[in-house]
């Protein structure tokens, strides 16, 4: 349904990415408000009729999922909007809220199903299953396990979060409409009253998707890392250019999906025309921009590389410092000579939550640098990397 929707309501041709993106996330949630409707109608009915407190509970978590599609949909909606004065980067995470919001709401639903199922086991009641609440039970799950591959499926293509909670909250239900429809089956032909015992099961993995779903669209407004396909697609597409000799300091803004800033330090041999590489940065910031979609801003730094002494000890240097750990590197190496030592002035970059502190590090690396050259004074900055 969502692909002959899609085919008839969505015109790619003259869009842009986001305007793509706002136009399937406004169609999902469109088709969700109606699908999630239509089930809370028919399991309110199946409810009432075999008597079922199990069901019509399950049919008042439909609702809310409506109320989820909704906030999909409005999500969307305001993400897609362009950037303005107030937010001149955009509005793309209002898509992150609204997949946060989705993931709230799996949470409630899941505490409500928690208390509900130990209700049910202190107090059990017996059910009836007639054909038609049975058919309303199975098709509900068919719907919902068909929501659920939708919403995955766009929600891998987009790179949506919010679609991929909507996806796991789909899949939630249709597990829990399954765990209600067994037990609705069993109390009717056994007499034995297990419905609470199933709830139980099925709210405590419903509480554990929630949080999956949470922690997944809370960590892009708390900042994560660029993947490192990204990164790679980054420097290749940098060092490509013969004029940029190295780069480091790279970080990734992400002001949510289809809105990235970049900013780096490229750099550059210290001897050649400060305007020509100026111009081969240019040159790269609008190939970033056009074949990354990435606004970039990169600094020069400038090497010395034809001293014969520096590329030299920076090799040696590098080496040492591997010989400490393999995970440290340096950049922005240059050399201070005076008339008593010698300055070596860089940068050491170390994981996070490295076995030793910035202290430590920073001291092994100035008694390796002294022992490598007696007049040799390291000058060093341990700091960490964005990506």
């Amino acid at each position: 349904m969502i692909t002959l929707l899609s085919r008839l309501l969505i015109r790619p041709d003259g869009r842009d990415g986001a305007a793509l993106r706002k136009a399937y996330g406004v169609l999902c949630g469109a088709v969700g408000i109606f699908l999630n409707a239509l089930l809370f109608a028919g399991k309110l009915l199946a409810g009432t009729l075999a008597g079922s407190v199990a069901i019509t509970a399950d049919a008042f978590n439909n609702l809310s999922d409506a109320a989820s599609s909704a906030i999909t949909l409005l999500g969307f909606h305001l993400a897609g909007q362009k950037a303005d004065a107030h937010h001149p980067f955009g509005h793309g995470r209002i898509e992150y809220l609204s997949g946060l919001g989705v993931a709230v709401l799996i949470l409630l639903m899941g505490w409500e199903l928690l208390q509900s199922s130990l209700t049910k086991i202190l107090h059990p009641a017996p059910v009836t299953a007639s054909p038609l609440v049975i058919a309303i039970l199975c098709a509900s799950v068919g719907v919902k396990l068909y929501m659920a591959f939708y919403n995955w499926r766009l929600g891998k293509r987009l790179d949506s979060a919010a679609m991929r909670a909507t996806a796991t909250d789909s899949l939630c239900d249709s597990i829990a409409t399954s765990a209600v429809l067994a037990a609705t089956l069993i109390g009717h032909f056994t007499g034995k009253m297990i419905d609470g015992w199933a709830g139980l099961l099925v709210a405590a993995f419903i509480l554990w998707s929630g949080a999956k779903a949470a922690k997944e669209t809370a960590d892009p407004l708390l900042g994560t890392p660029p993947t490192r396909e990204f990164v790679s697609r980054i420097r290749e597409l940098v060092m490509a250019h013969p004029g940029i000799i190295g780069i480091h300091d790279l970080i990734v803004h992400d002001y949510g999906p289809g809105r990235v800033m970049i900013s780096l330090h490229a750099e550059v041999p210290a001897g050649q025309d400060v305007l020509a590489l100026h111009d081969e940065i240019d040159n790269v910031e609008k190939e970033l921009r056009e074949q990354l979609g990435c606004e970039a801003v990169i600094h020069m730094d400038p090497v010395v590389t034809d001293d014969g002494v520096t590329a030299e000890t920076r090799r040696r240097v590098a080496e040492l410092v591997r010989c400490i750990d393999d995970d440290i590197s340096i950049h922005d190496f240059r050399m201070v000579s005076g008339p008593t030592h010698t300055n070596v002035i860089f940068d050491a970059v170390v994981p996070y939550h490295f076995r030793l502190s910035d202290q430590q590090v920073a001291q092994k690396i100035r008694d390796a640098v002294r022992a490598l050259d007696g007049s040799y004074y390291a000058v060093v900055q341990v700091e960490r990397s964005y990506t």
